[in-house]
């Protein structure tokens, strides 16, 4: 666990600005300081020797200036603390969102959702007390410690070498007791982890646990997962408050020892008072920020944690950006929208871990034509449309009219319309769910989209302005399938696509309305779009232009 970590500056642009704005506010404030400490032994000096006159009134007024100053600036940087924090938060949240996005559905299989979502919410959000405490004391630190020693040194050498003796020992006490918070702090983010992931998992099974009859069992093991995590933060609450006091000890018999050689040399009348009091007060200043890091760390550590959990995202994010096949086009949708075009793969292979799911497998869906994709239950259909649509990676080129777009992120592939095996409905209306994602949608085209896919038998139409429920609640599973036909025919009409990819569209579906939407698709497949549905369903095979068959290849029927 770094005290400061340089990612931060990689992946928060903002950040510098606010180092920069409190390496000036903490200049501002260390003269400030300096400022309390000289007219304040200036004005006891003058009420010791009875000089109450200008040199009194000077003393005062610069001692009511300086502390003016220094609470100004103290509101700065807690105002600069917030305002960064804020910035680096939304920067790092909106930075590994999209490297999630790029990373696709087949890196987050293998990671728990509740744990990166743990890490992105309530991890971030600990990094505010990270840019409110320790940031601000250790640019303090940084500056403040040699300007003071060179300051205390013209003022009295001996006190300064004692400050010099002494302050070793409190970076000596830091890193010990940092090496045991590093410790404590992963256990209890471990333990909230482990706590979101039974949460997670609790929820998303309730029902199958209340139909056996297995919910209070569950509910004894989150009991048992939220004792520990109480535990396991009582532990860290008790290691900061000691490190706290080890600190203060330390702190406190350090500016002792410099008091008493000061104390001495005033009785002997070998030190004058002005500066025997001026570097009295300053030199609890030199080891107050130090002291300060030390506990504000134990504050920010949580944050610490959770951000290199996030900076492991992006960095993965990066490293697989950095390790795409060197030479290939970048190519924007836009410059293969709304033209027919033929979908190429040239020797597409996918390999998970140790298993080949598809072997250098090459076709081209031409447009004007229903292509059937056909092939035994794990012969790599499925996983042949996730290269296609850039959910999965693969080795080959995947290219549209020509264009090499292997690299296009899923997002940007405005070329494609596809609808998965789950239609992915959310709550709102049929209409809102068949113009999903899109912020301005043309109504006249969803009407059409709503028409084509939802009226498809008789007696089976089906309401746009029908308010579903979470995940579609409130319509079959074969009415759920049409709806997500119809959200991909909007896309192929608002995006202008050229390729349309459905996969098991029918699975649900009765033999008459399964024939109306491929009827449908025949008519999709007339204005000039390439058309590729994957189904176990021989009514698709029959009404299919060409049929590719997958097993240990790809053979074109």
């Amino acid at each position: 666990m770094k005290p400061f970590d340089a990612r931060l500056l990689r992946y928060a642009q903002s950040i510098r600005g606010f180092l920069v704005r409190g390496a000036l506010l903490g200049l501002l404030r260390i003269l400030s300081l300096v400022g309390v400490a000289w007219y304040a032994s200036q004005a006891i000096v003058a009420v010791v020797e009875g000089d109450l006159g200008r040199s009194f009134a000077v003393s005062l007024c610069g001692l009511t200036l300086s502390v003016f100053v220094r609470a100004v600036t103290i509101w700065l940087v807690e105002a600069n603390s917030a305002r960064g924090a804020s910035a680096v938060k939304s920067e790092l949240r909106q930075a590994s969102l999209g490297a999630i996005d790029r990373l696709g559905p087949s890196w987050l299989s293998g990671r728990s959702s509740a744990t990166i979502t743990t890490s992105v919410t309530q991890g971030l959000d600990a990094l505010d007390e990270y840019f409110a405490k320790y940031i601000p004391q250790l640019i303090l630190t940084v500056l403040a410690t040699p300007f003071l020693l060179i300051l205390i040194w013209r003022s009295d050498a001996l006190s300064a070498l004692i400050i010099i003796g002494v302050y070793p020992v409190i970076p000596i006490f830091m890193v010990l007791i940092g090496w045991a918070t590093q410790s404590v702090q992963r256990k209890q983010w471990d333990a909230l982890n482990t706590l979101a992931r039974s949460f997670h998992d609790v929820v998303g099974g309730l029902s199958t646990l209340k139909i056996f009859g297995r919910a209070e069992r569950q509910s004894a093991r989150i009991q048992l997962v939220t004792e520990d995590y109480r535990v396991r933060t009582m532990k860290v609450l008790r290691v900061t408050f000691l490190s706290g006091f080890v600190l203060d000890l330390a702190g406190t018999i350090s500016v002792a020892f410099v008091a008493v050689g000061i104390g001495v040399r005033l009785i002997e009348g070998s030190m004058p008072l002005a500066v025997g009091l001026f570097v009295l007060l300053l030199t609890p200043e030199v080891f107050v920020p130090i002291r300060q890091v030390g506990a504000s760390f134990h504050a920010a550590a949580e944050g610490l944690t959770a951000v290199e959990d996030v900076f492991d995202i992006l960095d993965e994010d990066r490293a697989r950006s950095a390790s795409l096949t060197p030479g290939a086009v970048e190519t924007t949708a836009s410059e293969i929208l709304g033209v027919s075009a033929a979908l190429e793969l040239r020797s597409v292979s996918i390999r998970y871990d140790t298993l080949i799911a598809v072997n250098e497998v090459s076709l081209t869906l031409a447009p004007g034509l229903v292509t059937a994709l056909v092939g035994p239950s794990g012969a790599g259909k499925s996983s042949l449309l996730g290269a296609i649509t850039g959910l999965v990676p693969h080795g080959g080129r995947v290219c549209v009219a020509g264009q090499d777009v292997t690299t296009q992120p899923p997002g940007q592939r405005g070329w494609l319309s596809w609808v998965g095996q789950r239609p992915g409905l959310v709550a709102g209306t049929v209409a809102s769910n068949v113009s999903l994602g899109s912020t301005d949608a043309d109504s006249a085209h969803v009407r059409e989209a709503v028409a084509a896919a939802l009226t498809a038998a008789a007696g089976s139409d089906i309401d746009p302005l029908l308010e579903l429920g979470p995940a579609g609640e409130g319509l079959s599973g074969g009415q759920a399938q049409r709806v997500s036909i119809a959200r991909a025919l909007f896309r192929l009409r608002e995006k202008g696509a050229s390729v349309l990819i459905l996969d098991e569209p029918t699975s649900a579906l009765d033999s008459v309305t399964e024939g109306a939407v491929l009827d449908t698709l025949r008519k999709v497949a007339d204005s000039g779009i390439a058309v590729l549905v994957v189904s176990h369903r021989h009514a698709v095979a029959a009404r299919a232009d060409t049929i590719l068959r997958i097993g240990d290849n790809v053979s074109l029927s």
